[in-house]
């Protein structure tokens, strides 16, 4: 099999539209991130969730510090992070901004729930996870969150939104599994301990 490798040398810095262009070859699970309580929440949607430890629990998220809700979740120090489900890229974009919905606007249309620290979340999100920030470094345009889980709901569904090469996918594990064995490709098996 013949592989054509485009090979890109640059001095210090990579170009942004370049790193956009890589980073978009690495799907990312879409979540939903909520703070505040009340009439004073906000939201926002991200690729950039992920586990950070099992013992104790705890996740990293990335926020941008320009989005309005990084004000809110500095001044809270609690937050919720809704990861969603295949059916739900209407909800990923309302969050994203799409049609200049902002605050708590973008909760509308779907059903919210409240767990110990008050942030909304998602009620039929896949897992919604109620978290108090337990650091933050701020680096460039973002911050690192750091949060410990304080309660969450995790449903029974199994179908994920993900978002790769600049657009929303759904993963299916039974239907993944399906077009794997028609396409004749070995399915991942599970690793034996």
């Amino acid at each position: 099999m013949d592989l054509a490798v485009n090979t890109l040398s640059y001095g210090r810095d990579v170009p942004p539209d370049d790193f956009r262009k890589a980073m978009r070859q690495l799907s990312g699970g879409v979540s939903v991130i909520t703070v505040g309580q009340g009439h004073d929440i906000t939201g926002m949607t991200v690729t950039s969730v992920t586990s950070l430890s099992v013992d104790p629990p705890s996740l990293i998220v990335a926020v941008n510090r320009a989005a309005s809700s990084w004000a809110l979740l500095k001044q809270r120090g609690t937050f919720g992070i809704n990861i969603l489900n295949a059916d739900q890229s209407d909800i990923a974009e309302r969050f994203a901004g799409r049609n200049g919905v902002t605050g708590a606007d973008r909760f509308k249309g779907a059903t919210w729930i409240t767990r110990v620290s008050g942030t909304p979340l998602l009620a039929d999100a896949l897992a919604a996870i109620d978290c108090e920030v337990e650091h933050i470094l701020e680096r460039h345009s973002h911050a690192i969150v750091i949060g410990r889980p304080l309660d969450m709901v995790v449903s029974p569904r199994t179908a994920a939104l993900a978002y790769w090469q600049g657009r929303y996918v759904a993963l299916d594990h039974s239907e993944d599994a399906i077009g794997l064995a028609e396409a004749g490709l070995p399915a991942a098996r599970p690793a034996r301990i």
